[in-house]
């Protein structure tokens, strides 16, 4: 049992890092295009990535996507 708990611990501590840092990455006013950032946001469901990549298009409507946020073509936002 010590160890099932010590495990759920573990793992709401990494989702809440690994959220927190994806929040920061699509709230952001620097680049949209920093690689952990990309890297967290092109492996989450379509729905949350699509929200992620709206907030970015948003901040950075005259650049290209970042991976994850592309279109098929690779120049439009998803």
């Amino acid at each position: 049992m010590k160890i099932f708990r010590v495990a759920l611990i573990v793992l709401v501590a990494l989702s809440i890092l690994v959220g927190g840092r994806w929040y920061a990455y699509v709230s952001n006013t620097g680049s949209p295009y920093d690689e952990v950032g990309i890297e967290i946001n092109s492996r989450l469901p379509l729905a949350i990535r699509k929200w992620g990549c709206d907030q970015l298009r948003q901040t950075f409507p005259n650049n290209p996507p970042p991976y994850g946020c592309a279109a098929a073509d690779s120049r439009n936002w998803i």
